[in-house]
């Protein structure tokens, strides 16, 4: 039976872009995540960089239960209970903490942790996770690091994160392992901040177009 972790890999695989949100006011979310859906893309990852995330999680599991959810910066063991309570689908984390990984697992809850050297992608293989974030991506060597860190470990499965932009996510998302890429420039939160869907939806139409050709 293919488990949780894999039908969200698979999913993520498909969508190929994630918007990474950090938002001030939990109730944007619902006319973000239907601008997003709107124009191809019903995934969120609402990071717990504020603390409307918890609220963004839940009220959006009751609104759009359709929509993927993912809970973006978990940094504590309290978080990772939040996001499980509100409804998240899964965890993603900036390091690979083995604790915060261990209590996701207890709770069967999917975690994609972050690795970007070959110390934390070991971490991840020893408990049997091989979907990972690449993060920061950019930072960290981009395209040129993710392919020779494949050399040794061709089984990851990996989802970068952090500098991606319109111009060079295709670069990504040519490596076959990499089955989706973060991204917050197309809901920057000065334009969540003001309501501004229309460019919010312009600019995502434009990327899921440009992903999907």
């Amino acid at each position: 039976m293919i488990s949780r972790t894999e039908q969200i890999v698979e999913k993520l695989r498909q969508l190929k872009v994630v918007p990474v949100i950090a938002l001030d006011n939990a109730e944007a979310i619902l006319p973000l995540a239907e601008t997003l859906e709107d124009n191809g893309l019903p995934v969120v990852e609402i990071t717990f960089r504020s603390s409307a995330a918890e609220q963004a999680i839940r009220l959006l599991r009751e609104k759009q239960p359709d929509i993927l959810i993912a809970a973006g910066t978990v940094l504590t063991t309290e978080q990772v209970v939040q996001a499980k309570n509100a409804g998240a689908d899964f965890v993603v984390t900036p390091g690979f903490n083995p604790k915060i990984v261990q209590l996701c697992q207890d709770l069967d809850l999917p975690i994609t942790p972050g690795i970007n050297n070959p110390m934390s992608i070991e971490a991840a293989l020893e408990i049997g996770i091989t979907a990972v974030k690449f993060f920061p991506a950019e930072a960290s060597g981009g395209v040129k690091m993710i392919k020779a860190l494949l050399g040794p470990y061709p089984q990851l499965e990996i989802m970068p994160t952090g500098g991606i932009n319109i111009h060079n996510i295709k670069d990504y998302l040519a490596i076959p392992n990499v089955i989706a890429c973060g991204g917050s420039w197309f809901v920057e939160k000065s334009l969540i901040n003001n309501k501004n869907w229309v460019e919010i939806g312009r600019l995502t139409r434009e990327v899921v177009d440009l992903v999907n050709q």
